[in-house]
């Protein structure tokens, strides 16, 4: 089973990245061969600064191998190290129906909220179709909200077979659906756009007025909140502390009795305890940038041997060869 995944350096990697994406990756490290990438040429849509996408390029993949990604077992590497996978993106470009990516919650979400775009954003999902299916990946994890992306993946790669001969493997999609949305600060999804995020590194002050800026309702401490599943601490809480320990707190606040205050500091300590070893292994790999340099430059060798193969299967079906 090959496992193919990818993370944008569209800025520091938060609560819903992790909880979304790198944790389940990072435990299928064992269950197959993964493929994992840094989507630098996605991270084009959206960001137009050189250097910052150089910056942060570098501080995904710090993240990545921080939180247990083992370079032994995962194919790790940047997306345009990776040629061939822009050139089976042309190939793609030429079997999708204009209306599929119209169709794309993810464009139309971003153009409802006002934000910028560009063909690149409306097209993406097709430069995304080319990453899954030029390394033959057979599971892909992704979050809910992507989950519409991987359909279009799939219909493309029907519509490539129907004309051209049975020449991509149909990815599946592998969603964990009680982490799919991590919640933001704002009780909307976490995201760097909406700048709701909770980041997995950074200043403990910082973080600790982000947690405690988290949005509550105006019930006071003694009132009973039958709905206490639903507090946007509780949810998170639910992520980074032991089951028992959020449990608790979600039946102190059903109960009545625990003001907001006490719960967001609690929130607070589980989530910094959490990331702690990470944050010492960050630190030393910051000290060595030179081996997560190499551990990129060894992933995408191993990965353009892969995709040449598919990249060719694809060219011979189209008569391009």
């Amino acid at each position: 089973m090959r496992i193919l995944s990818g993370i944008q350096p569209s800025g520091a990697l938060h609560l819903g990245n992790y909880y979304g994406m790198m944790k389940p990756a990072i435990e299928l490290q064992d269950k197959g061969q993964a493929f994992y990438f840094i989507a630098d040429y996605h991270s084009m849509t959206s960001l137009f600064d050189a250097e910052e996408r150089r910056r942060n390029t570098m501080e995904v993949a710090l993240d990545f191998l921080a939180c247990g990604l083992d370079p032994q077992k995962t194919v790790f590497f940047k997306q345009s190290d990776i040629p061939e996978v822009t050139e089976l993106t042309w190939l793609l470009h030429t079997v999708t129906p204009m209306g599929l990516l119209e169709r794309c919650h993810s464009y139309k979400d971003k153009v409802a909220k006002g934000i910028s775009f560009n063909h690149g954003l409306f097209a993406y999902p097709v430069l995304m179709a080319a990453d899954i299916l030029i390394y033959d990946s057979n599971l892909v994890p992704v979050g809910k909200d992507q989950k519409q992306h991987l359909e279009v993946t799939r219909d493309i790669a029907i519509k490539f077979n129907e004309l051209y001969g049975k020449t991509f493997l149909l990815p599946e999609p592998m969603i964990r659906e009680e982490t799919a949305v991590v919640p933001g600060i704002d009780g909307e999804k976490m995201s760097k756009s909406y700048g709701n995020a909770i980041e997995i590194f950074g200043e403990e002050k910082v973080l600790r007025q982000k947690i405690m800026s988290i949005k509550m309702d105006s019930r006071s401490v003694s009132e009973p909140k039958p709905d206490a599943d639903q507090n946007l601490a509780i949810r998170l809480m639910k992520l980074v502390a032991p089951p028992e320990v959020a449990r608790d707190y979600e039946e102190r606040l059903r109960a009545g009795g625990l003001g907001y205050g006490e719960l967001k500091k609690a929130l607070f300590e589980h989530y910094w305890n959490a990331f702690a070893p990470a944050r010492q292994r960050r630190a030393e790999l910051v000290n060595n940038l030179d081996y997560v340099r190499e551990v990129l430059r060894k992933g995408a060798e191993r990965a353009r041997v892969e995709a040449a193969k598919v990249l060719a299967r694809a060219k011979h079906a189209a008569g391009l060869d």
